[in-house]
């Protein structure tokens, strides 16, 4: 008996390009790669949990992802998207930069962390100021939580609400079990 494969019908009731099984392709890709093995950064907790540091120097290369309600659509494009457009202006991506995915229920602000010297360029930004971060394990609906318990404790450490919050996931699909979900909640302050 033959394997059924999805094909697309044309207006026209003729059957189209058989379309790729991409959930095969991913199983595949998951059974080739353990959590060991994966790529994604690995934070030592002492250097980032309730940790503030000085972004006096620091460069970004801004973008934006689309969203569905507040959930990223499309994350790993708009990875390689800005590591592709920070080659061609010239930036350098530091090993393990970090990639900050601001807030927004419809378009949310991305931020790949670069080294660039360059002239001035509207997606290049140094937001300046100080930023606060703590390292959690936010599981699947724990996110919510976690990003308001992060926000309050710096709202107490600061006397204010932070300027923008963001954040960092240091887990795929292939490390997050094994990772707890492993995200950086990082509070940003213009000035301190």
């Amino acid at each position: 008996m033959a394997e059924r494969r999805r094909v697309p019908v044309k207006k026209d009731k003729k059957p189209g390009v058989a379309l790729p099984d991409f959930g095969a392709v991913i199983d595949r890709a998951q059974e080739t790669l353990t959590a060991a093995e994966c790529i994604c950064p690995r934070l030592d907790r002492s250097d980032w949990h309730r940790v503030e540091s000085d972004w006096s120097d620091i460069t970004f290369l801004t973008g934006s992802v689309g969203a569905s309600m507040g959930v990223p659509i499309g994350w790993r494009g708009v990875r390689a998207r800005l590591h592709t457009q920070a080659t061609q202006l010239g930036a350098t991506v530091p090993e393990d930069a970090m990639l900050l995915l601001g807030e927004g229920k419809l378009r949310r602000p991305v931020m790949l962390e670069v080294e660039y010297a360059g002239p001035p360029r509207k997606e290049i930004a140094r937001p300046g100021g100080v930023a606060y971060s703590c390292l959690e394990s936010a599981p699947l609906g724990q996110m919510k939580r976690v990003v308001a318990e992060t926000v309050a404790d710096a709202r107490q450490r600061y006397g204010r609400r932070p300027d923008t919050t963001w954040l960092w996931y240091l887990t795929c699909h292939v490390c997050s079990g094994d990772r707890d979900f492993e995200t950086l909640i990082v509070t940003h302050f213009r000035t301190a």
